[in-house]
């Protein structure tokens, strides 16, 4: 897709939706980093329903630790793959304190080494947290990314790369907000929104329906 249509395609974004972040609640830094962890394979209205009395008595690792995996369980045992979660949580917990002296790193590579991180949610840790501006690729900005045709790519990791490169530097900081945002409300999994779509112009997905 050429330069001036991805502008022109974040340019509507950006109209559609106004200031858009990040929807997960979390008092600091920690919480939110295990916040996103939770929220792979759910929605951020289900993590922030279990950690509303989570994060209480949670605020750092030191206190995860001390609450233990047995207690968190019963905390997000609404949430899917709890069992796995908490313990990659603990473990993380361990790790920062062990390694970072109860300090989140902040370079991406020491990031997705953390238990239970893995390349979208230090993206979007480092995003939100760090105000970088790196591009998170959840299934909502896969879909919407490759539907459009800005990108062709068959996996997350791939789509993330390409989309960092190509998408102009103004727009990096709050670009898979707006694909994400999109995915939700217009161009969902199942029966998309396209009579309504504002992107239909630029769609490679509607453009082979017909």
């Amino acid at each position: 897709m050429k330069n001036n249509n991805i502008n022109s395609i974040f340019l509507i974004l950006s109209k559609e939706y106004k200031n858009p972040k990040s929807e997960l609640n979390s008092p600091n830094s920690f919480t939110f980093l295990v916040s996103v962890v939770l929220s792979a394979q759910s929605t951020d209205i289900a993590v922030n329903k279990a950690t509303k009395d989570l994060y209480k008595v949670v605020k750092s690792p030191y206190d995860m630790v001390n609450l233990g995996k047995t207690k968190l369980k019963k905390y997000i045992k609404t949430i899917g793959l709890y069992n796995n979660k908490a313990n990659n949580i603990i473990s993380l917990s361990k790790t920062i304190i062990k390694k970072y002296r109860g300090k989140i790193p902040k370079e991406f590579d020491l990031l997705i080494k953390l238990p239970g991180v893995g390349k979208k949610t230090a993206s979007v840790y480092q995003n939100v947290v760090l105000k970088k501006p790196k591009i998170a690729v959840d299934t909502h900005v896969f879909r919407v990314s490759n539907r459009l045709g800005i990108v062709k790519e068959k996996n997350t990791d791939k789509t993330q790369d390409r989309l960092e490169e190509i998408i102009p530097s103004k727009w990096k900081m709050k670009a898979h907000h707006f694909l994400i945002l999109h995915g939700r409300n217009i161009c969902k999994s199942q029966k998309p929104k396209c009579e309504i779509c504002k992107l239909s112009s630029f769609c490679d997905y509607l453009s082979k329906s017909f």
